[in-house]
C-alpha cells in the first residue's frame, strides 16, 4: 500500500512538472533555470514549482518577484538558497538596467530569506515580528533545507533582515505601494499592494492549487485575515484594477480565486478538526478521515496535510478538554 502511494505521489509530480517552465532546474548543474514573467511594466514574477521541497526541484517551490522603480529595483523575497539569490540578482540584471535598491521579505519561513547573501549590499527589509523569527529558527530552516535538497544548499548561511518595514504607504522614486500586515499564516504576514500596477504580492496568506503550510499556523486568524485582506484589495484596487494576486505557493491568477480556494480549505480544516477532537478522535483517526477529492488533487497533498494535522490537531485536543483558552 505505501509503495502504490509512493508510486502514486511520484507521478503525480511528473505530471505536474511535465512542460512546465517552473519545474526545468538543472540537478548537475545546479541550475535554476530562472525565468522572468512580466505581469505589467516594470514587474516580474518568478515562479517556483508548485509542490513540496526536494532535491528535484531545488527547494524552489516560491514564487518571488521584482519591481522596477525609479530609485532602483525592489526584490520581493530571495529563495531557497544562496544559489538561488546569486542566479535571481544576476536574472534581474538581465531584466533591468537598474540596480537592486531593497528587499522585501513577506514572512519569516526560509524560502523568503535563504537567498539573502545575494543581496548582502541593500537594505533587506522586514517586519519586527519576522526579523525577531528568523533570528529565532533560521538554524534549524538552514539543516532541514539541506537535508531536504542537498547540494542545492551548498554555501547557504542566513544573512537577516537588517531594517525594520512598517505597515503603511511606501513610495520608491515614483512608484507607490501599500503594505499590510496581517497575521495566521505565521506571526507577520506583509502583503505588498502595487498601486500603480494593480499587481497584489500576498506571500503565504494564499495557496493556490496547493494545501497551506501550516507550522507556524492559527487558523482562526488567519481566516479572519484572508477575509480582511480581500475587503482590503477591493478597496485599494476597486472594480477591474486588480490585474493580478501573487500567492509565495501556486499559479499566479488574475483574481482573488487564491484567497478564496485558501479560506475554504481552512474553513473545511478548522470544522473538521473542531469536530473530529469533540468525538474523542485521536490524530490516527483524523489522518484515515475522509478529504474532499478536490483537496487530494492539490500540490503537495501526501506531505502537507499530515503536517497539517500534527501542526494543530493537538490544539483542538486540548481545546476540547477545556484545559486551554479557546482558539478565537
Amino acid at each position: 500500500m505505501k509503495i502504490i502511494s509512493i508510486y502514486q505521489s511520484v507521478l503525480a509530480f511528473l505530471l505536474l512538472c511535465f512542460g512546465s517552465i517552473a519545474c526545468a532546474q538543472d540537478r548537475a548543474t545546479l541550475d535554476y533555470q530562472l525565468k522572468a514573467r512580466a505581469l505589467a511594466p516594470g514587474v516580474y514574477v518568478v515562479e517556483g514549482t508548485n509542490a513540496d521541497f526536494s532535491p528535484a526541484n531545488g527547494c524552489n517551490i516560491i514564487n518571488t518577484g521584482f519591481i522596477d522603480t525609479e530609485a532602483g529595483v525592489l526584490v520581493i523575497n530571495t529563495g531557497p538558497s544562496r544559489l538561488y539569490g546569486e542566479q535571481l540578482r544576476a536574472l534581474i540584471a538581465r531584466t533591468t538596467a537598474r540596480p537592486v535598491s531593497q528587499v522585501l521579505h513577506l514572512n519569516l519561513h526560509p524560502d523568503y530569506f535563504l537567498g539573502n547573501q545575494a543581496f548582502a549590499d541593500v537594505p533587506r527589509r522586514a517586519t519586527a515580528e519576522t526579523r525577531a523569527g528568523i533570528a529565532r529558527e533560521s538554524a534549524s530552516y538552514e539543516s532541514n533545507l539541506y537535508r531536504a535538497c542537498g547540494d542545492w544548499m551548498k554555501g547557504t548561511e542566513t544573512l537577516a533582515p537588517n531594517t525594520e518595514q512598517t505597515p503603511g504607504r511606501w513610495t520608491l522614486g515614483q512608484h507607490h505601494f501599500e503594505l499590510r500586515a496581517y497575521q495566521g499564516h505565521t506571526a507577520s504576514d506583509l502583503v505588498l499592494i502595487d498601486l500603480d500596477s494593480g499587481v497584489a504580492f500576498v506571500g503565504g496568506l494564499a495557496f493556490a492549487d496547493r494545501i497551506p503550510t501550516t507550522p507556524h499556523a492559527k487558523l482562526p486568524q488567519w481566516l479572519t485575515s484572508l477575509r480582511q485582506l480581500e475587503s482590503d484589495l477591493e478597496a485599494e484596487l476597486p472594480g477591474k484594477q486588480l490585474r493580478y494576486v501573487v500567492p509565495s505557493h501556486g499559479p499566479v491568477r488574475p483574481d482573488m480565486s487564491a484567497l478564496r480556494q485558501t479560506r475554504d480549505y481552512l474553513t473545511w480544516l478548522d470544522g473538521t478538526f473542531s469536530q473530529s477532537a469533540q468525538n474523542g478522535l485521536e490524530m490516527i483517526d483524523v489522518l484515515r478521515s475522509p478529504v474532499p477529492a478536490t483537496y487530494r488533487t492539490w500540490a503537495a497533498f501526501n506531505t502537507e496535510f499530515t503536517r497539517n494535522v500534527t501542526h494543530l490537531y493537538p490544539q483542538y485536543e486540548v481545546q476540547s478538554l477545556g484545559a486551554a483558552q479557546p482558539l478565537r
